[in-house]
């Protein structure tokens, strides 16, 4: 007889949670926003304690200023500018640093609030928190690791830096996102060969959309959405002389360094993904599946559908800054439905939060 004792979850901690996916959420937009206005090296300093404090003066306004002035971007392309242009690029900087130290403190003053009054009980969870803790503490230290790529002797960040950065905001993203559904609708269909073989599916496409979320960090790292603004073909060519070129010259690493490689793999990617969605649906007609499955597919296919069009659109339109955050939305909403997806047809093993 199993008399092992299973410990009820409240789903005040699964709304905590999907509160923070919430959060880092608008942190990826107000990012992509602070990134796409051209304000993500305006501020030079790293202030963990204090640095939620914006300059209160005109003095305290002149010192960042002049802090600014030895940067880069400054002395390269923003020489020109008066305080008042400063503060412009200032703020969406500002602001998106403190959504980060605000993100911290809705971790963890609910999580001292659930300890004390005994909630978090569960081993699992607790496990599941400490994982949510850590990767808090890589995506701030990564946010910072970026930003300093910027300030040596070239205006840009490090793409490669930039898509850890986001690699890790919408790893913590996921890793809320799926907690808190665990926890909050915790019922699950019985297991069956198709609905196991449709998790397959959703797992090569949660992989194929990573690659393409990081690719897409690389075109804007690189600012590879400012070549070929044009769609299907990359000017009047399918497989352009200047991605063969790259290839050749640079082999592999081309497809990490080379603007118009990236640009390449990130439109044809796209295409791949809105196919094997497509095909994963049609599929899914034929199949014994709970309709709620079904339904979160159907939707999956007209978000991923939606995101191409904002892609396509962003990029013959010269990356606008406002198309450009909602081609960012696009990833996390395609994100967020496919985790959904995946949460529907988990195992009858994984009952309580994995």
């Amino acid at each position: 007889m199993n008399t092992k004792k299973t410990t009820v979850i409240p789903k005040s901690i699964g709304y905590w949670l999907m509160t923070g996916a919430v959060l880092v959420a608008l942190m990826v937009i107000l990012g992509g926003y602070t990134r796409l206005s051209h304000s993500g090296l305006s501020m030079v300093t790293w202030k963990p304690v204090t640095g939620f404090i914006p300059p209160l003066s005109e003095a305290a306004w002149v010192a960042e200023f002049d802090l600014y002035k030895t940067s880069p971007e400054y002395k390269l392309r923003n020489y020109h500018f008066s305080l008042d242009e400063f503060k412009a690029i200032y703020w969406p900087e500002f602001y998106h640093r403190l959504l980060g130290r605000i993100m911290g403190l809705a971790f963890i003053v609910p999580f001292f609030y659930f300890l004390v009054t005994k909630k978090l009980r569960n081993r699992k969870l607790k496990m599941n928190l400490l994982v949510i803790f850590i990767l808090g503490l890589l995506q701030g230290f990564a946010g910072w690791y970026m930003v300093k790529s910027g300030l040596v002797d070239q205006p840009a960040v490090s793409h490669i830096r930039l898509a850890i950065h986001l690699s890790l905001a919408l790893i913590l993203f996921g890793y809320l996102f799926t907690a808190a559904l665990r926890i909050i609708y915790p019922a699950f269909t019985p297991d069956t060969a198709q609905k196991k073989s449709c998790q397959t599916y959703l797992r090569v496409l949660l992989v194929l959309v990573s690659i393409q979320i990081i690719y897409g960090a690389f075109v804007a790292g690189l600012k590879a959405g400012l070549f070929y603004p044009t769609f299907p073909k990359m000017g009047n060519e399918w497989f352009p002389v200047m991605v063969q070129k790259a290839i050749t010259e640079n082999g592999l690493s081309a497809f990490t360094n080379s603007p118009y490689v990236v640009q390449f793999m990130h439109r044809w990617l796209a295409v791949l993904v809105l196919l094997f969605t497509l095909i994963t649906v049609l599929k899914n007609r034929k199949r014994q599946l709970a309709d709620s499955i079904k339904k979160t597919h159907r939707i999956l296919l007209v978000v991923l559908s939606v995101q191409f069009l904002a892609g396509v659109l962003t990029l013959i339109n010269l990356v606008p800054v406002w198309l450009g955050v909602v081609h960012q939305l696009g990833a996390l909403a395609v994100l967020g439905t496919l985790l959904m997806g995946l949460h529907l047809t988990r195992s009858a093993k994984n009952e309580l939060i994995a």
